[in-house]
Order: C-alpha cells, then sequence, then structure tokens
C-alpha cells in the first residue's frame, strides 16, 4: 500500500449504536456478514446479500455501515478486540512467566481465536486490499506490542532498554508468520506457526532479563 493510497482513504462514518436493540441488529449482521465470508469468499460478499441474509432491510444496514468494506473493517476490529481479551486471559493463567512463553502464549491465544473467527483468516490474514483495513491492522499491532512490551518490562521478563520499535516489528514479524501459515491451510501451518515462535524469542531475547522466569502464585 501507498501512503497517498492511505492518505486519500475516505473517513469512516459508521454510526456507533447505543441502544440494546441496534447494538444486537448490528451484532447480527456482523455474524451473518461473517457466515458469508466463509461460505463464499471476501470478493463475493455485497452489502445487499448481508441484508437478504439477515433479513433487515438494505437501507437500515447503512445507517450503520457506509459500505461493504466498512462491515469487513467492523468484522476485523471484533476479532482483534476478542485476540486482546484472549492474550490477557491466557497470559493471566501461565505459572511460569518467561519472555519464550510469553511469545509463545500471545501467538497461541491469536491462534485459538483463528479457530473461532475462521472469516478473520479470510478477511484480515489472506487480503488487506482495504487501506483503512490495512491501516487498521498496523495500528492495532502497535498497540499489542506496546501493551507486551510494558508486560514484560513490568513482570521483569525483559529489560527497560527493550525498544518500542523491537516490540513493534517482533509483532510485525508475527503477524507475518500468521499470514504465511493460514496462506492455504483453513487450520494453519502449525509447523510455520511454531517455527514463527522461535523466531520472534531469539530476536527478543537480547532484552531478556537474565534468569527472568517468575513463578506466579496462585
Amino acid at each position: 500500500m501507498t501512503s497517498h493510497a492511505a492518505e486519500s482513504a475516505p473517513p469512516r462514518r459508521r454510526r456507533v449504536p447505543t441502544q440494546v436493540r441496534s447494538r444486537r441488529k448490528v451484532e447480527h449482521l456482523l455474524d451473518t456478514a461473517s457466515r458469508l465470508v466463509v461460505e463464499h469468499g471476501v470478493e463475493a460478499l455485497t452489502t445487499r446479500d448481508i441484508a437478504l441474509a439477515s433479513g433487515v432491510p438494505v437501507a437500515s444496514l447503512y445507517q450503520y455501515f457506509a459500505d461493504k468494506e466498512d462491515v469487513l473493517i467492523a468484522l476485523a476490529e471484533r476479532d482483534m478486540a476478542e485476540m486482546d481479551d484472549q492474550v490477557l486471559a491466557d497470559l493471566a493463567s501461565l505459572r511460569e512467566l518467561t519472555l519464550e512463553s510469553l511469545v509463545r502464549t500471545t501467538m497461541g491465544a491469536f491462534v485459538t481465536v483463528y479457530r473461532r473467527r475462521r472469516a478473520f483468516v479470510e478477511i484480515y490474514l489472506r487480503g488487506r486490499t482495504n487501506v483503512a483495513l490495512h491501516q487498521f491492522g498496523r495500528e492495532h499491532n502497535a498497540r499489542v506490542a506496546a501493551t507486551l512490551r510494558g508486560f514484560a518490562i513490568e513482570k521483569g521478563l525483559a529489560l527497560p532498554t527493550l525498544p518500542v520499535k523491537t516490540a513493534l516489528l517482533a509483532v510485525e514479524i508475527g503477524d507475518r508468520v500468521f499470514q504465511l501459515a493460514y496462506e492455504h491451510d483453513d487450520e494453519g501451518d502449525a509447523e510455520l506457526v511454531e517455527e514463527g515462535i522461535i523466531l520472534v524469542t531469539a530476536y527478543l531475547q537480547r532484552y531478556a532479563v537474565p534468569a527472568s522466569s517468575l513463578r506466579v502464585q496462585p
């Protein structure tokens, strides 16, 4: 993606629902779109198909989403939020924290959500032709990197000198590993993911606190 294309991308105009009924309608639309993506692919998806399959008038869909691409971004946002929650839950359940277990648990949490959210694999890991979606993914990676860097330093796993850019690059590498692992395999290439875990761990090891193993009390 060129910087010019990113700058010229139209602003998103999605209406954020506040009432419970409206939120449920949006979730229903997203669930339907997710199912259609898995069944027919991203390219075949249309807003009309989403509306028909949802039993919702097209005009109602446009109250919440500007177009098909806006729906895809909303799906990615929802699934990425679920990934963030899964990472935090899995890290909280660890009894032993090391830099290696941090990387392994984080990447494993993403795989767990990929299994539940098959549409995400199609929309994000195999696509990214949408400039806004591509940019949202980069911003999400930056947030993940900042969160995990802070966590690693706070828990005594990584030195405070761990550069922000290094943490970001580690997340971007993991992101690319997932793209390759799921490019032609709906279940993901487990061997490739494992190689990615080893790669990212080795890259970060320069900033590991010596003997940085911490036993978490139950």
